[in-house]
């Protein structure tokens, strides 16, 4: 049974409704609050939490709901609210339901998982008692030891949710790997991919042959010595174990366009962020992007100008941004914010996803690159076209690395470098001028051969030529 429970309601869960749903556990059970009330927690008779509920969230980007529990949600806006049951305590799951289903029998709206949706009566829960801290102190850590924390996320796509991005930085103030577990037929978001780091963190995920093994990398895993680590091999001389389930793919013909760029715009009042974001956008699937925010699910319509409003308030600390698009062209991006010495920086990395009939719109890149040189201060882009899925999920399966389609070098880039470096290159042909002639920036097409990695050591020629190795 899911440790997660999230209503979907049409109004607003306000206190009344709120208390109703917390009283499922009946009126003498303890109530606390967390991160300054944004979270309330059902607890047992030591004041320890069996539930715990977040702030509702109010979602007005449609496709959010079906992007990450493949469940259909009333029409947007809508309020999402999720409420996590204590791992390994029945009652605390049958209490996370009946919070959820009183809140859709006041409010309107659906649950999911829809069989969390049962009665309305109280929960009998005398004498339960949960995990002492500190594991129950973090709401979505499941088991703390002294080297990771391990968050159980049964899930159709681990998000990058608020409860999970708490559970990210808790782990690093605390100088620990994060480790997060899921079933079998799982997928992870792209935003949790990429902050997940290196060792000791990883995805985990349970398999009935090979029992754990990396959903990045397939190595087969074992809880050894206070977190999971690989399984060694017998013989010293040869790799460690890679799960069978991980190499058992097939190519669906589905493919993902991937960019990663940085912008560095100078610092000034009329600043607004987002807009190279948006010309990608535009240029490739000839929308605006559908919604953005600081957690999945993206909650906040398309607006360049709020997220340059957010990203100021919260300066000169960083910001981190999830932006989706519609569902008739999937797409995800990450984008974070800094301020540094040389102005404002926007490091963004974006994917498309296309179907195995759709053409990939490569034809628009020389273009797309000059509109980010010449409006939106590029520094650099690189641009693969990978062997991975239309809906940009990331599966628990081998997806190799992407092909290299171009990199860009930004006008400010090509003018430090000496001489003309920039403009003779190891590669066959010559680099394509982009914006003023006086100060240009520089298109590199990458001519590999998209079937094998081939295009990989023609980048690592340019780029070691470009830094004068």
């Amino acid at each position: 049974m899911t440790k997660d429970v999230i209503a979907l309601t049409t109004r607003m869960p306000d206190p009344w409704s709120v208390l109703a749903g917390l009283l499922s556990g009946g009126p003498d059970k303890l109530v606390g609050t967390r991160a300054e009330g944004a979270v309330v927690q059902l607890c047992d008779v030591r004041g320890r939490p069996l539930v715990s509920v977040e702030a509702p969230l109010l979602v007005a980007v449609e496709g959010e709901a079906e992007r990450l529990l493949g469940a259909s949600a009333p029409p947007v806006p809508y309020w999402w609210t999720e409420a996590r049951a204590t791992t390994g305590v029945a009652e605390a799951e049958r209490l996370a339901g009946t919070f959820a289903t009183r809140l859709i029998s006041l409010l309107g709206g659906s649950a999911w998982p829809p069989e969390a949706a049962g009665s309305l009566a109280v929960v009998p829960s005398d004498g339960v008692s949960v995990a002492p801290a500190p594991a129950a102190a973090q709401p979505a850590v499941d088991v703390l030891t002294d080297k990771v924390a391990v968050v159980i996320q049964d899930r159709p796509v681990v998000a990058m949710t608020a409860w999970l991005s708490d559970a990210f930085r808790a782990a690093a103030e605390a100088g620990l790997g994060l480790q997060i577990v899921s079933p079998a037929g799982t997928t992870l978001s792209p935003a949790v991919r990429d902050v997940l780091g290196g060792w000791p963190s990883r995805w985990i995920v349970q398999d009935e042959r090979d029992g754990y093994y990396d959903g990045l990398t397939g190595a087969v895993l074992r809880w050894q010595d206070g977190m999971f680590a690989p399984v060694a091999s017998p013989d010293a001389a040869e790799d460690a174990p890679v799960a069978a389930v991980f190499r058992d793919v097939a190519d669906t013909g589905e493919r993902q366009l991937g960019l990663t760029f940085r912008m560095v715009h100078p610092a000034d009042d009329q600043l607004v962020l987002g807009g190279g974001l948006e010309t990608v956008w535009r240029e490739l699937t000839g929308k605006a992007p559908a919604g953005w925010g600081t957690a999945e699910p993206a909650n906040l319509p398309w607006s360049p100008r709020q997220l340059t409003d957010l990203a100021h308030r919260r300066a000169p600390e960083p910001t981190w941004l999830v932006v989706v698009g519609g569902p008739s062209r999937p797409g995800l991006a990450t984008v974070r914010i800094t301020r540094t010495e040389a102005g404002v920086e926007e490091h963004v990395t974006v994917a498309f996803g296309y179907g195995s009939g759709e053409e990939c719109p490569v034809e628009a890149l020389p273009a797309l690159a000059e509109a980010l040189a010449t409006r939106h201060h590029l520094q650099s882009m690189l641009v693969q076209l990978r062997k991975a899925r239309r809906d940009i999920a990331v599966p628990p399966r081998f997806e190799g690395p992407g092909v290299p389609l171009a990199f860009v070098l930004g006008a400010e880039e090509v003018r430090t470098l000496p001489g003309d470096r920039a403009r003779r290159t190891p590669l066959p042909g010559s680099p394509v001028a982009l914006g003023p002639k006086s100060r240009p920036a520089l298109y590199y097409p990458l001519p590999g051969d998209p079937s094998d990695l081939s295009g990989w050591l023609d980048f690592e020629r340019l780029m070691r030529h470009l830094k004068g190795a």
